[in-house]
This record gives structure tokens, sequence and C-alpha cells, in this order.
């Protein structure tokens, strides 16, 4: 699974550039100008136990029936991470461009997570 051909098949259509891959992993960010910016990293070594120990104010929600954890990783930004299996996940983060929507992070998050768990192995 390509983290990148994963995030602009869910975002064609609705105004962001093509994904980027600025790392190793294989993860992948691409920004819609004056909305957000949309992150996928499928990572194959990190589980939920690891998202919930390196953020604070984590909060255990479900996507679609699969476990997940929910975080505020700034104040304009919110990640959401899915089991994949135990040491793997996948994760969501949205950071919003104005800070006047900030509030909107994890709704976008959520909706995000959602739209990616379908794709994901099961685990």
């Amino acid at each position: 699974m390509n983290a990148c051909r994963i995030l602009d098949d869910l975002n064609a259509g609705q105004g962001f550039n093509q994904g980027e891959n600025k790392s190793p992993r294989n993860q992948c960010v691409a920004l819609k100008p004056d909305f957000a910016s949309y992150a996928l990293a499928l990572d194959s070594v990190q589980g939920l136990g690891e998202f919930a120990t390196t953020n604070t104010g984590v909060v255990n929600i479900s996507v679609n029936g699969r476990n997940a954890m929910q975080a505020d990783v700034s104040a304009s930004a919110c990640a959401v991470a899915i089991e994949v299996g135990e040491h793997a996940r996948a994760l969501v983060v949205v950071t919003m461009v104005r800070y006047s929507e900030n509030a909107q992070a994890c709704p976008n998050a959520r909706t995000l997570a959602e739209r990616v768990e379908p794709l994901l192995p099961k685990g």
C-alpha cells in the first residue's frame, strides 16, 4: 500500500495538491490552499500503544468498528490512529490553515479516517 496513492485517490476532485512523501517512511502530505493539509502515514512497526505513549489527551474511539485513538497534536492539528495490527497502524493528521477553523481539525480527521479504514488490511 502506498500512502500517497491512497491520499491522492481520496482527495481527488476536492482541490488538494498532489500528495508528497518527504521522508523514507510510507507517509504522505497533501495541501488544499486556504483550507488544510491532510497527512497519511502507514506504519508497519508502531501500533496504538506507541501512539498513546507519545501523545497527550488521547481518546479511544472507533473508526468503522475498528479500534482507534484520537489526539490534538497542536492547536490546529488533530491525529487519528487506526489499528491495523498489534504493531501496525494508519495515522491520519489534519492541520487546519486558518486559526478560525481549528475546531474542524478533529471532525475532518475522523472523516478522513473513516474513508481510509476500508482500504486497510484486516488485522
